[in-house]
């Protein structure tokens, strides 16, 4: 580890402007041949929750792990917590559950917790009371004297949490931490780290349940084959999308298609509008002439891309295929956010 974080002599501070995080340019080639990061750039506020999202072999875990000290970049420039990255200043002040973590079978969930705050340097009593404090956040009070090899997995993810809490992290890493949880486990972690961000910790979150991002996070990040292809509010990624639809019985009208964007189809007995606007306002002289002439009205509704379709565009190249590995990957209009 001290070999590792002696690379920090390597990279040259920069001004955060209030993100925790804050890296440019990040580049890393493995084997000589495999280009795991391509130019990365991406920022985190503090006291927010950061999504980054990618199919397998995008990136996510090494930037982490960039992060952490445990890789090695080619080329970086940025700054974590207010330091150079690859600096050990800050790794005191974060908390990390990696995705395929392994602790040890024969220790117990206490126990394990207890190692993360000795490691964290924090004193005998510290440790014992942080540790039994922390089980009871996670619901893993019973089983906290359970040897870990008779744990399940969603139990383990909580006990992983756990220890990535001991020291009171300004920032927390956590790769895929609802892996293997159950529906009930999956929604007691989204309010943890709701109640996390709301106590000012930082939360860095690594999924691909997209739709539980969508609940948690304030913003995030869509990585494809090393780089970023979009960066933002859900609400900023999803603009370009939203429109208004309105549906009612019989044909489609003919002077839907004079509108300007303006689409419908017909549905069976039912004619779809779609108005590419999410101005409420602006689809009023639509339905005023749909009433007009005598139309029943069956729904009117807004409509967005969803987590999933955003993430598909973001991962889908121009020819309607999945980007292969060290594709290039163009910015995209209208994404809302950084484009690498």
């Amino acid at each position: 580890m001290h070999r590792l974080l002696s690379f920090a002599s390597l990279y040259s501070p920069m001004s955060t402007n209030g993100n925790v995080i804050d890296v440019h340019d990040v580049h890393k080639t493995f084997k000589k041949r495999i280009k795991a990061l391509q130019g990365v750039d991406l920022q985190v506020g503090a006291g927010e929750i950061f999504g980054l999202l990618g199919p397998n072999g995008a990136g996510k875990s090494t930037l982490v792990k960039i992060l952490m000290t445990v890789v090695r970049p080619d080329r970086i420039s940025g700054t974590f917590l207010g330091n150079s990255v690859g600096s050990k200043q800050p790794l005191a002040r974060v908390g990390y559950l990696p995705e395929h973590h392994n602790f040890p079978g024969y220790l117990t969930g206490l126990q394990v917790i207890e190692f993360s705050g000795a490691m964290c340097r924090l004193t005998k009593r510290e440790r014992r009371t942080n540790a039994r404090r922390l089980l009871d956040r996670v619901g893993m009070t019973r089983w906290g004297s359970s040897r870990l090899n008779s744990y399940s997995k969603g139990m383990l993810q909580r006990v992983g949490l756990a220890q990535a809490l001991v020291n009171d992290p300004k920032v927390v890493l956590l790769d895929e931490p609802t892996d293997g949880v159950d529906p009930v486990g999956r929604r007691e972690i989204r309010d943890l780290l709701l109640e996390l961000r709301d106590e000012g910790h930082t939360i860095f979150l690594n999924s691909h349940l997209l739709s539980e991002l969508e609940m948690v996070c304030d913003r995030v990040a869509i990585m494809v084959q090393g780089r970023v292809s979009m960066q933002g509010t859900i609400e900023e990624l999803t603009r370009d999308s939203r429109r208004h639809e309105v549906r009612c019985i019989g044909p489609c009208p003919d002077w839907i298609t004079a509108l300007p964007d303006a689409t419908a189809e017909c549905l069976e007995d039912e004619c779809r509008i779609s108005i590419p606007t999410d101005d409420v306002e602006a689809i009023q002289p639509i339905i005023d002439r749909l009433r007009k002439e005598g139309r029943s009205i069956t729904r009117v509704h807004a409509v967005r891309e969803s987590p999933e379709d955003l993430f598909m565009r973001a991962v889908v190249d121009e020819s309607g295929t999945i980007a292969a590995p060290g594709a290039e990957i163009k910015p995209r209009r209208g994404s809302g956010g950084d484009a690498p």
